[in-house]
């Protein structure tokens, strides 16, 4: 069994919206997109233990807050879920409720008004719609939600009890039936405190639940055993002796029983409830072997001891039958630790629903299985799917850690190569410390620096990023012809692009950099272990020409190392304006575009972002300061 499809209304920041999963689905977007919330209405219409919480719902769960609206009518949360590749157990179990699909077109058969021979038709297959529906109950003064089936709708009987009358002729879709749906969710880790409690709900409690029978028999032996304590808490010397003084006392003005048994010191309530939040799990992880309660254990640690128990829930369930959601799983795991987290949910669980920010879990998704979530002004939320365009598979798998991180980022900068991909960042931090808040780094403002490998792959990416539905920006080397309508084409799908005034990165940086700052390089770089000293080594007599072209040499010998010489000349620069005017250019560009737009009076002119056109060819030029800058 899988999700199909999700639609919410009034919930949390999402006023309406819709999400299309694969089989397994990577939710990406930036913060506050709507990811969690995704996963959190996931929970409150398939997850059997969310239930338990009181209420289920309260204000904030509502878009903005408003759960009633100005004539004081409540205001719905409605949350559908769409469910396919049921089991035949799920198919005979829910028969009445179960409706055909057409799962390529993604609608009902018996919303279209083609006949019953469209039921049939290729592509078409059983699914089970569930609504979750939650309201602010004025008579109750509470808050009140539940699960129901969406099919079918029947009348309502004014007599019957409210969470019918909730579901508008729905049938509850109960706890019993959507732990047959078998989903799981994994919060981050701020949860992990009582997922790892015995309370109602907790993943320990659903351990022993899906463990078989005997939990009551378990209960009532714990409590008996305790019962029994003789002395109920040890031989406590300074309790005994309260103990005693308190009956002395008591008696005064209690008929109490005339033994020893009349007071005592127990280690709960003697409750069910009171031994679910008191019972600690101990564990001694290495080095120190000394046992301590979870929670004192470190955070990887915890995250991992709550993964742990998910996978032994899934494997209670059946492990190809999980709908399993996790949420940002790499929270204090090493990247080494993330990759296993991530095969193993993929490789083990029916369906996995994840959201993440790290490369290495999002290296692990094919392309088609990333669905990418945006959220507009009126807080409508949408999602699509990763369009690969002209990139081949071959190539996306060889570039997976690149594409992951380009995928999390808020904007990119495609290059030609190496030696620019490292020069950006470091020309970057030269602006951010020259210009202090007038500029932001590109790893504060979201950019990723893309290395497409080659000028001649430069044009390739611009229609997956426009697809991704992020600014994306382009420089490439200077072209001896103008692009062909099929370059041109894909080039215009950046939101600008430069072309290079120089042929080589090399010619750039010489010719732009002062040459005191050249200088200044070769006297650094001369010390290096791997300085190319057949190139020529500087001294004080070389006149500036000299300069430049030894320069030249040493930066094309060492281009595309791991640190090229090019991004050593940069930090060379001791503000910003020694950096080549072309990089400048295209820094202030993307701050430009990126920062939020402040409304000017009209005499000032509109925002420098909003001049830039998409898909603008341009060479890039300096651009010179205004009157007291820098």
């Amino acid at each position: 069994m899988r999700v199909r499809r999700l639609t919410i209304k009034n919930f949390r920041g999402v006023s309406s919206g819709q999400v299309d999963f694969r089989d397994h689905t990577l939710l990406v977007g930036g913060n506050n997109i709507g990811k969690s919330t995704v996963c959190e209405a996931l929970d409150l219409v398939l997850g059997p233990e969310r239930l338990f919480r009181r209420p289920v719902i309260d204000e904030h769960d509502f878009h903005r807050g408003h759960y009633l609206t100005e004539d004081n009518k409540s205001v719905e949360i409605v949350i559908r879920a769409l469910l396919v590749d049921l089991s035949e157990e799920a198919e005979r179990r829910f028969r009445r409720h179960l409706r055909r699909w057409n799962d390529a077109e993604g609608h009902f058969v018996d919303e279209t008004g083609d006949g019953p021979e469209a039921a049939d038709a290729e592509g078409t297959i059983w699914a089970l719609p569930v609504t979750f529906i939650g309201r602010y109950d004025s008579e109750e003064d509470d808050f009140i939600g539940n699960t129901f089936f969406d099919h079918p709708v029947e009348d309502v009987d004014d007599e019957e009890p409210v969470e019918q009358a909730l579901g508008g002729g729905r049938k509850i879709f109960g706890r019993e039936q959507k732990r047959l749906c078998g989903f799981i969710f994994l919060r981050t880790l701020r949860t992990g405190s009582r997922a790892l409690s015995l309370q109602r709900g907790s993943l320990l409690d659903t351990v022993l639940r899906l463990g078989g029978s005997g939990l009551t028999e378990m209960w009532e032996q714990t409590l008996a055993e305790l019962r029994e304590l003789d002395p109920a808490i040890g031989e406590i010397a300074q309790l005994k002796t309260i103990r005693n003084e308190i009956r002395q006392r008591l008696t005064r003005f209690v008929n109490l029983s005339p033994d020893d048994d009349a007071t005592g010191f127990f280690a709960s309530d003697l409750t069910r409830d009171h031994l679910r939040d008191v019972v600690r799990l101990f564990l001694a992880a290495q080095p120190a072997p000394h046992q301590l309660p979870f929670q004192k254990l470190g955070t990887g640690s915890v995250n991992l001891l709550v993964f742990a128990l998910l996978t032994f829930i899934a494997d209670l369930k059946g492990k190809q039958s999980v709908i399993f959601a996790m949420e940002e799983p790499e929270i204090a795991l090493p990247p080494h630790t993330q990759r296993r987290v991530g095969r193993f949910v993929l490789s083990e669980m029916g369906q996995a629903i994840v959201t993440s920010h790290s490369p290495y879990i999002i290296e692990q998704f094919n392309p088609e299985q990333i669905v990418v979530l945006d959220r507009n002004g009126d807080a409508e939320l949408s999602s699509r799917t990763v369009e690969l365009g002209g990139i081949k598979l071959k190539k996306y798998r060889r570039e997976r850690r690149q594409m992951a991180e380009a995928i999390l980022s808020r904007a990119v900068i495609v290059v030609e190569g190496a030696t620019e991909a490292a020069l950006f960042p470091v020309a970057s931090e030269v602006m951010e410390a020259a210009r202090g808040s007038d500029y932001e780094h590109l790893d504060l403002a979201g950019v990723s620096v893309f290395n497409a490998g080659s000028d001649k792959e430069v044009p390739v990416f611009g229609p997956f990023f426009k697809a991704l539905g992020k600014p994306a920006f382009a420089f490439y080397d200077k072209q001896d012809t103008p692009p062909d309508t099929a370059i041109a084409a894909k080039l215009a799908d950046y939101t600008q692009v430069w072309e290079s005034p120089e042929k080589g990165i090399e010619a750039v940086l010489v010719g732009e950099i002062p040459v005191a700052v050249l200088r200044r390089f070769l006297n650094v770089v001369k010390n290096r272990d791997d300085y190319p000293v057949d190139k020529g080594i500087i001294d004080d007599a070389m006149d500036d020409e000299a300069v430049k072209a030894l320069t030249s040499a040493v930066l094309k010998v060492r281009k595309g190392d791991n640190l090229p010489y090019a991004a050593l000349l940069i930090a060379e620069c001791q503000e910003d304006a020694e950096l080549p005017a072309t990089i400048t250019t295209i820094l202030e560009t993307v701050h430009a575009t990126l920062k939020p737009l402040v409304p000017e009076p009209e005499e000032e002119g509109q925002d420098a972002a909003a001049t830039i056109e998409a898909g603008a060819v341009v060479e890039a030029t300096p651009v010179p300061p205004e009157d007291g800058e820098g």
